[in-house]
């Protein structure tokens, strides 16, 4: 399985330094642990694109002396974001032609970055974590969600959509349109599992009980899972169950080495197999 990730690696600021992030991280790193070939397609600075590198994911690194940096603050469940440095989009016209035919294709923007004109390129399965068409950020930094202007341009292409409640502005009523746009819709709900709505169909997918430690990366790895399992032919519910394993146990650690393997998700899901409501 070829798997391609598209959007900006980032700095997510910790004390005394930083650590890398973002949506093409976590989900190639996912991608990657459960058998995938990954691709990574972002525009960083090359000292963090070698870190990728170095774990065996080829990285297309555009030309970049930034990387985008973000300061999360956590309080309980709740995550408070401050953008503190933004690297140029990634332009349709920059697009690997030779990817078009990867068997799976995530678009994960983070700050308005990926161009939409890239979903009409792709040939295999593409699914989105559209939360970077969903944000802005004020004079100071402090990002807040809007609604998510450019969907028309990339709802007709998409296979399957990823995101969370937090994702949505609180004017934004556009959800009951996308999930009559896309084929598959999960919307995630953290530690209480997801929904998964598949063409009209609403079914709720149970979480696995986690001891969080650190559960930024869960929602890019839950991605990442899901349309790993997908394209392993199974239903779209048991590919939520797998995902929402597999993210429940990312969040038990911090930064990449909480990341589980495939043999790890398997053994769980043998000992407690999905049942669907």
């Amino acid at each position: 399985m070829h798997f391609v990730v598209v959007g900006h690696l980032t700095r997510d600021v910790v004390p005394g330094g930083y650590t890398l992030g973002g949506t093409a991280s976590y989900a190639a790193l996912t991608a990657k642990r459960l058998g995938a070939e990954v691709t990574v397609v972002t525009r960083s600075h090359p000292a963090d694109a070698q870190t990728l590198a170095l774990a065996g994911i080829e990285v297309i690194n555009l030309p970049s002396e930034i990387t985008t940096t973000f300061h999360n603050i956590y309080r309980g469940h709740v995550r408070i974001q401050y953008l503190r440095a933004v690297a140029a989009p990634i332009f349709a016209s920059e697009w690997p032609e030779h990817l078009n035919q990867a068997d799976v294709v995530l678009l994960g923007p983070l700050v308005q970055e990926v161009d939409p004109a890239i979903a009409a390129k792709v040939r295999g399965y593409l699914g989105s974590t559209p939360q970077g068409w969903m944000r802005e950020w004020d004079a100071k930094g402090r990002v807040y969600p809007v609604p998510w202007y450019s969907a028309g341009r990339v709802t007709p292409y998409v296979d399957a959509l990823i995101l969370s409640e937090a994702d949505l502005a609180p004017e934004d009523r556009s959800l009951p349109w996308i999930i009559e746009q896309v084929p598959i819709v999960v919307l995630t709900e953290s530690y209480e599992g997801c929904v998964i709505n598949v063409n009209g169909e609403h079914v709720r997918i149970p979480p696995r009980p986690a001891n969080e430690v650190d559960p930024t990366g869960a929602g890019d790895v839950f991605a990442a899972a899901f349309l790993v399992r997908l394209n392993q032919g199974y239903s779209p519910c048991q590919a939520a169950y797998f995902a929402n394993v597999t993210a429940s146990f990312s969040t038990e650690g911090s930064g990449f080495d909480s990341i589980p393997h495939f043999d790890q998700v398997e053994a769980y899901i043998a000992e407690h197999p999905f049942t669907r409501p």
